[in-house]
């Protein structure tokens, strides 16, 4: 008697994509450093095979304030990094995390209507 086998439970499923120790350094630094300015009070972390993300919040029930991702190329091994805000607007895009946190730098500037 033979059995019935499905591929899809032998197949390889994509790694994770994950922040190295360096980048995620580098964004609980930041995190650490609002949080003590108290802007910030939760964050969380997603790993995925298509994007790892780091979210931060003001508070442990809303949606995320921010959003950094690190997204998986399909042709290439470079990653991207992109700094998104609540609404999925794309605030800052760059190939090196150094310079996608640079947006978080800038000076507030009150805006009057």
């Amino acid at each position: 008697m033979s059995a019935v086998v499905r591929l899809k439970d032998f197949r390889r499923r994509a790694p994770y994509l994950h922040f190295t120790r360096a980048e995620l350094n580098r964004l609980l630094g930041l995190y650490a450093s609002r949080v003590s300015r108290g802007e910030w009070r939760d964050y969380a972390i997603h790993h995925g095979p298509e994007a790892a993300s780091f979210m931060v919040f003001a508070s442990s029930n809303e949606q995320p304030l921010f959003t950094v991702s690190k997204l998986a190329k399909a042709k290439s091994a470079d990653r991207r990094f992109v700094v998104m805000s609540r609404g999925a607007v794309k605030l800052k895009q760059s190939g090196d995390l150094a310079d996608a946190l640079a947006i978080f730098d800038r000076p507030i500037k009150l805006v009057s209507g």
